[in-house]
């Protein structure tokens, strides 16, 4: 059937509505008319011309035509300036940047030429330029103070550092501070003292952790808010070491300078600053807070230079690495966090942590992650634990001043290669060690201390090797991660070196995507140890899955691979 045609609609409208339109557009064209005359707003008029009676009605209109025969002419010439002055400006800007693009091709190429003969400003960030700043204060002083870290105090010398000062000649003397004592066991330390002294003279120290001055007074008055300073501003040993030096200041007969180093987190500027007896360096958990050398005058005879860190070598051992800072764990790979935190649990006394995290048994290390961080309430999408989260506070808490745990001092007493009879000799000349032995004795029991129950047993990794020399140091591509870094060489490669880092970055973080799905199926392995007891059909499958997970958990840095099989004893929470 033929579809009908549909009729258009009508225009056709009733009378009543059409009057009432015609009435409103007149009541608006009113108000119009009325709003223009409030506002004076009147059109203008039109010219009327020349009235034909008027005399000479020729010769004004020719002068009428002649002046705008000449205002366009006046308007075509401006315009005419107006593009020349254009093309000048273009001309010139095109020449500068010509100019300037040659100025940066002879750069490079004079740049690419004396390469071998001119140096680089280093970053301040680096690694080279610490060591720079380091040998700087290794040469300026006379006296060089080594920080320790009473919990492991073998792991906090630096055979390198102790060499370069040993062997210098110059009449330099080297100083042992054994500093956070008050986080050790008192046996321990009185150990510890009796060991390090018969190779350097050693003073017992507690520095200061948080250091009132003025503009932590405005914080504390504008805010209202009552700050504990009694057992942060407390330190213990200054006068000894105090008295150590102005001793020796007096026997040298002039001003001397003492240089204070060590590694990482091991309260350099905390000394200072107890020595001054208020806040004079800056202080902080992260490492590279001091980044070059910093003088600060204690009295007219001795003067301080602290220094940056000084750097631990690649080659240690992983413990060595994750205690001495060198892992840092908000800017490191999840890999080298566990790693580390896999180190330091496996150099531990098991019950003594599990006393002091509260957790049951654990098998391994990865075991005591997904425990902890299951109390903590640390869980990923669907109850899994977050082990990353936790391996990075973990190895913080170790880091820092949190974990009270101490290392026993060798067997028997063993001088390093450099340290002969005759070094000690020079090295305790000019000290008074029978009184610095009753000041330290006098430190010792003034402070309080832990008991061995309450602190966990740890097994030291030994000396520390670490690279002094700017040219022995091997900048990583990532460098230190909480520190500001210039992008200013970063921005002068190439577009093409861009994309190609820009892929293999990609290519890594899809690595590490695989890395953390396996890690969630070997913690979920682990979550219920009951039900893999309670199937005994299924416990050699079982056990060949947990060995699959524990050799996944110690082996994060091998490539996953993309086509293993689903294991179906897997027990998901």
């Amino acid at each position: 059937m033929k579809r009908p045609k549909l009729r258009k609609a009508s225009k056709r409208l009733s009378c009543h509505k059409r009057y009432k339109i015609q009435k409103k557009i007149r009541e608006h064209h009113r108000k119009v008319r009325k709003e223009a005359k409030k506002r004076k707003q009147k059109k203008p008029k039109k010219d009327p011309g020349i009235p034909s009676a008027a005399p000479f009605k020729e010769e004004l209109l020719r002068e009428a035509e002649q002046r705008k025969q000449r205002l366009e002419e006046l308007k075509q010439k401006q315009k005419l300036n107006r593009q020349k002055e254009h093309e000048k400006k273009r001309k010139l800007e095109a020449k500068k940047n010509a100019a300037t693009i040659k100025e940066k091709a002879e750069g490079k190429e004079s740049s690419g030429k004396s390469k071998g003969n001119t140096k680089k400003p280093l970053n301040k960030n680096s690694k080279k330029s610490f060591c720079r700043e380091l040998m700087k204060v290794l040469e300026a002083s006379d006296v060089v103070l080594e920080v320790l870290d009473a919990r492991d105090p073998m792991g906090c010398r630096c055979p390198q550092l102790e060499q370069a000062v040993t062997c210098s000649g110059g009449n330099k003397k080297l100083v042992l501070v054994l500093n956070k004592i008050d986080l050790v066991p008192k046996d321990n330390i009185e150990k510890w003292l009796k060991y390090l002294k018969k190779e350097f003279p050693t003073v017992a120290f507690k520095s200061a952790t948080m250091m009132k001055d003025k503009t932590m007074q405005e914080q504390v008055t504008k805010r209202r808010a009552r700050v504990d300073f009694s057992e942060t501003s407390q330190y213990f040993g200054s006068k000894c070491l105090l008295k150590l030096l102005q001793e020796y200041g007096k026997t040298q007969d002039k001003a001397i300078q003492v240089g204070v180093v060590g590694f990482p987190n091991v309260g350099k500027s905390s000394i200072i600053n107890s020595l001054k007896g208020k806040r004079a360096c800056n202080v902080g958990l992260a490492r590279g807070v001091t980044k070059s050398m910093q003088t600060v005058h204690l009295d007219k005879q001795t003067k301080m230079l602290d220094s940056p860190s000084i750097i631990a070598d690649p080659s240690n051992s992983a413990l060595a690495l994750a205690l001495r800072s060198v892992i840092d764990p908000e800017g490191s790979d999840s890999a080298a966090v566990l790693e580390g935190v896999n180190a330091i649990i496996n150099h531990c006394s098991k019950q003594q942590v599990m006393m002091h995290y509260n957790i049951p048994d654990f098998r391994d290390p990865q075991d005591f992650l997904s425990l902890l961080a299951q109390k903590r309430g640390m869980l990923k999408k669907g109850g899994v634990p977050d082990i990353e989260n936790m391996a990075k506070l973990v190895l913080c808490d170790w880091t820092g001043a949190r974990i009270k745990y101490y290392s026993q001092p060798p067997g028997f007493q063993k001088p390093p290669p450099y340290l002969t009879e005759q070094k000690i000799a020079e090295m305790q000349e000019g000290f008074n060690l029978n009184n610095l032995e009753q000041e330290n004795s006098n430190t010792v029991q003034a402070l309080k201390h832990p008991s061995p129950a309450s602190s966990i047993a740890f097994q030291s990794a030994g000396m520390t090797n670490g690279t002094i020399e700017e040219n022995k140091v091997i900048e990583e591509g990532s460098e230190w991660g909480h520190m500001e870094t210039s992008n200013e060489e970063e921005e002068e490669l190439t577009e093409s070196d861009d994309d190609e880092d820009d892929e293999d970055d990609m290519e890594e973080e899809e690595d590490d995507d695989d890395v953390e799905e396996e890690s969630q199926v070997q913690v979920t392995r682990k979550a219920k140890p009951g039900k893999q007891q309670t199937n005994p059909t299924h416990s050699k499958g079982q056990r060949a899955g947990n060995e699959r997970s524990r050799s996944l958990s110690f082996s994060l840095d091998k490539p996953v691979d993309e086509d293993d099989a689903y294991d179906f004893n897997t027990d998901y929470v």
